[in-house]
Order: structure tokens, then sequence, then C-alpha cells
């Protein structure tokens, strides 16, 4: 009898699936047709190209000077030596720390972006809720952020529906 009611329990949920309405976007797709998201995008790669050239070259130095004393060490005492090899050390530690102020979790790279892309994310989330709601989806999937959709019909692609509602072609 329990085998029974859980199998009825189960046709019934999968009834009521089969009656929701889905649909996709694929936002990265919509972002790339979006001007001020692309503006964004190449003001956050510079950004991140200065910082990783600034950084490179901070290792560069610390390589030369690892290097310098390498050629210098047998001429050195130990005390020498040792004003040497703290001094390398600490410098890897500055740049090491000077990179995760720039790319760490909440570095400056990380907060541009929130201050140049999040307000454009939020356009486009807000945007796909509408149509949700107006169109009576139950669940709008992103195909581009979901490897997992094997096959989508054109017929339930949302994204032209979303640049059209934030007012671009």
């Amino acid at each position: 009898m329990k085998k029974i009611l859980t199998i009825v329990l189960l046709m019934a949920l999968g009834i009521g699936a089969w009656a929701q309405k889905f649909a996709y976007v694929d936002t990265e797709y919509i972002l790339k047709k979006i001007p001020s998201y692309r503006a964004a995008q190449e003001q956050l790669d510079k950004l991140s190209e200065q910082y990783q050239k600034e950084i490179e070259e901070k290792y560069a130095e610390i390589d030369k000077m690892f290097k310098d004393y390498q050629t210098e060490k047998v001429l050195l005492t130990e005390e020498m030596k040792k004003k040497r090899e703290d001094d390398i050390v600490a410098r890897e530690h500055q740049v090491k720390e000077l990179q995760m102020k720039y790319f760490g979790r909440d570095g400056l790279l990380f907060k541009k972006r929130e201050e140049l892309v999040k307000p454009i994310q939020d356009q486009v989330f807000n945007a796909v809720k509408e149509i949700a709601i107006e169109g009576g989806y139950a669940v709008i999937f992103d195909a581009a952020a979901s490897p997992n959709m094997i096959y989508t019909n054109p017929r339930y692609d949302k994204s032209e529906e979303v640049l059209q509602r934030l007012g671009y072609k």
C-alpha cells in the first residue's frame, strides 16, 4: 500500500511539473549586446592589465635581488646574508599583499567590477523577472551559466525579449 501511495504521489507531482511553463535566456549573449557592459568590461580588462603589469615588475625586481644575492653571497658575512634574505622575503610578502589588494576576494578589481557591472546585471535580472511574472513562467534558466542544458528549443529563448525590455535592439 505504501508503495502504491508513493507511486501515485510521484505521478501527481510529475503531472503538476508538466503544467509549469519554462523558458531560458542567455545572459552572456544579452550582456554582449549592451554597450555599457562592453565598455565596463574593457575598463576592467585595462585595469587588470595595469595591476598585473605592476605585480610582474615587482616580482622581476625581487628576482633580480635574489640573483644579485646569489652572486654576492660568498663575499657576505653571515649577518649581511641574513639581512639580504630578510629583505627579499619582506619584499615578496609586500608584493603578495599588493596582489591580494588588487585581485583578492575584496580587492580593488572586485570592487570596481561591482561598481561597473553589477548595476547592469541587476537590470538584466529585473527584466528577466518581469518577463517571468508577466509570462507566468515557473522557471527561466540561464543557458550561459548552465552547461547542463543539452537541448533548448529557440521558441522558449527570451533573450531578445529581455534586450527589448532594456531598450536595446
